[in-house]
């Protein structure tokens, strides 16, 4: 019984990494495409002020 419980809580943690993982690469791709734009937006509203 005290076995299966800390096998679960292993695969319960691999979980919560994987998905911080993927998240964290869906984060850096929307970075990549999207600060060329949100760079040349903050540069015009700059200049417009």
């Amino acid at each position: 019984m005290k076995d299966l419980s800390s096998k679960e809580d292993g695969a319960g943690i691999i979980e919560y990494a994987l998905i911080l993982i993927l998240v964290g690469i869906i984060i850096f791709v929307l970075i990549t495409l999207l600060g060329p734009a949100v760079s040349k937006f903050i540069a015009d509203l700059m200049a417009s002020v």
